[in-house]
């Protein structure tokens, strides 16, 4: 498939279309739903006082919960800011939960040692999120010779 890349110049690029997958293990897809079910439930269930995730990323994380299955398909920079939006907020759930239970009981109590392995796995996706985020970023930097816009982030399919 021929796409034309945006940017200066008429500059084509022939690949086979094919997502980039990011991969992740069984514990990191079960964090992964673990602290996605965790928010879904708290910001629908917000008590006085407490601070509900932002509706933007409470909209993120259940619009990607369904594929917390297998690998995740990311085709565009603008969907891998989209899934690093939703795998952020998952992990800033899991860290303040954490936090909570290391103050409610003590560090080694068995909640806070599952909050902690939850959020390290979520953590160490979030990482590898940005890693790609970095790499799409350059690519398209390059191709177009300029810094992504909202329009190459959409544009610019990346081949797997």
């Amino acid at each position: 498939m021929a796409r034309r890349l945006l940017g200066s110049g008429d500059r084509t690029v022939v690949w086979e279309e094919a997502p980039v997958f990011l991969s992740c293990n069984y514990e990191e897809l079960q964090a992964l739903a673990t602290g996605a079910e965790l928010l879904l439930d708290h910001s629908q269930v917000t008590t006085s006082g407490a601070v509900a995730a932002p509706a933007e990323s409470t909209a993120s994380v259940a619009q990607l919960r369904p594929r917390l299955t297998s690998p995740l398909n990311i085709e565009t920079l603008a969907e891998q800011r989209w899934v690093r939006k939703a795998v952020a907020a998952i992990c800033r759930e899991l860290h303040t939960r954490m936090d909570g239970k290391v103050l409610e009981f003590h560090p080694g109590h068995e909640e806070a040692v599952s909050l902690y392995f939850d959020y390290a796995h979520t953590y160490s996706v979030l990482s590898r999120l940005d890693e790609m985020g970095s790499e799409m970023t350059a690519i398209i930097e390059l191709i177009t010779g300029q810094l992504p816009t909202e329009e190459s982030a959409h544009a610019v399919h990346f081949p797997e």
